[in-house]
C-alpha cells in the first residue's frame, strides 16, 4: 500500500534536466536578476514584462508573462532556500483573475558544474493532478529552452 501511495505522489512531480553552455554563476544570475529573468521566462511566444524579486529566504517574488493573444498571466511565490550558484528553492502559484493564488507547488533548481557547462535540474511538486503536471512540463520545457538560448547570448 505504501509503495502505491509513493508512486501516486511521484506521478504528480515534475523533473526536467538541461545541460547549459554557461557556468553555474551565470545560470544562477539568470534566475535571480530580474533583468535576466524577463529575457527567458515564459513559454516560446510569451513575453515576460515584469519581475520583482526579494532574493532572500522568506522574500517574495512575482512575475508576469503576456500570451501571444495579449493576456497576462501572473505568478508568485516565496523563496525558501538560496545557495548562490548551486540551489534555489521557492514556492510557485499562478494568480487568478481576481488576484487569488491558485494551488501552490515547490520548485527546486539545482545547478552543478560540468566543466564549463552547468547541469540544471528542475523539480516541481506536488501538483494537484497528472494533467496539471503535464501542462507545466510543456511550459517549463519551453522556458528552459529559452534559458539555454539566453545564456549563450551574454
Amino acid at each position: 500500500m505504501a509503495a502505491r501511495a509513493e508512486a501516486a505522489l511521484a506521478e504528480r512531480e515534475l523533473v526536467i534536466t538541461r545541460l547549459l553552455d554557461a557556468p553555474p554563476a551565470l545560470v544562477f544570475r539568470m534566475w535571480t536578476d530580474p533583468a535576466h529573468l524577463v529575457r527567458w521566462l515564459g513559454p516560446r511566444g510569451f513575453n515576460a514584462h515584469s519581475a520583482q524579486l526579494d532574493l532572500r529566504p522568506g522574500g517574495a517574488w512575482r512575475a508576469a508573462i503576456r500570451s501571444p493573444e495579449g493576456r497576462d498571466h501572473v505568478m508568485q511565490g516565496v523563496y525558501r532556500e538560496i545557495v548562490a550558484d548551486e540551489r534555489l528553492v521557492f514556492t510557485f502559484a499562478w494568480l487568478g483573475e481576481d488576484g487569488t493564488p491558485g494551488h501552490e507547488t515547490l520548485v527546486t533548481i539545482g545547478l552543478a558544474a560540468e566543466g564549463t557547462r552547468t547541469r540544471l535540474t528542475f523539480h516541481q511538486a506536488l501538483f494537484q493532478s497528472v494533467e496539471a503536471r503535464d501542462a507545466h512540463l510543456g511550459g517549463w520545457s519551453s522556458c528552459l529552452d529559452r534559458l539555454a538560448e539566453a545564456v549563450t547570448q551574454l
